[in-house]
């Protein structure tokens, strides 16, 4: 009973390690289509491979909701639905649209906040003062970032690569420690970044401007 018990706990360890190396690798093939095909949007704060890949095919399946921002916003299910009664305005979460892309909204405003993303933050606050729920909050929060998420899709900037802004902070010979002390931020976390495991337009293009002002260790 021992030796059959050590043999299925072996087999259950394999086949856990083969799949995790098979989830892995599938993470590295949406990451490099996503970023193939809309770096832009993988800049958003918030936005990692996987939401990405699920605005991406929501976008893509419904061109004709992708003519202006009010129709994304309804595609993500993130427009709102009056609910006023009386005197009183209100509005409620919109139950319908895409769920995959209604969830990739909640996901950024989720990791937004538990990450004390500033501008979040501080739109939480605003609409906190003005006396809403947190329901109410949330659904302007995914409406917020709806917004943000359609012009990514419909108007992308250029956003500077990873490899290219550890490139340009090797060259002019700055340590990755004082970059993330002007930048305000821990080294785990601007490694990441250069390392293309974060995305944040914000910070890359804030990171590339002090970078483009240092002067080469030749100068």
């Amino acid at each position: 009973m021992e030796q059959a018990t050590k043999r299925s706990l072996r087999h259950l360890a394999r086949r856990h390690q083969a799949l995790s190396a098979e989830i892995a690798e599938l993470d590295r093939d949406i990451a490099e289509l996503c970023a193939a095909a809309n770096p832009a949007l993988l800049a958003v704060d918030g936005v990692g491979p996987e939401v990405a890949s699920m605005l991406l095919v929501a976008a893509g399946d419904n061109p004709d909701r992708m003519r202006h921002e009010a129709a994304f916003a309804a595609l993500c299910g993130a427009s709102p639905v009056q609910a006023s009664s009386g005197k009183t305005v209100r509005h409620r979460l919109n139950r319908g649209g895409n769920r995959e892309a209604n969830n990739a909204l909640w996901r950024i405003a989720m990791v937004r906040l538990a990450h004390r993303h500033h501008s979040t933050e501080a739109y939480v606050h605003r609409r906190r003062e003005e006396g809403r729920t947190d329901r109410e909050i949330m659904r302007c929060l995914k409406r917020y970032i709806a917004r943000e998420v359609f012009h990514a899709l419909a108007n992308p900037e250029d956003v500077p690569r990873a490899v290219d802004l550890r490139l340009q902070r090797l060259t002019t010979g700055i340590s990755l420690a004082t970059a993330a002390g002007h930048l305000g931020i821990t080294v785990v976390r601007l490694s990441r970044l250069e390392r293309g495991i974060v995305h944040s337009a914000d910070l890359a293009n804030t990171y590339q401007d002090w970078l483009n002002t240092q002067p080469s260790p030749a100068a």
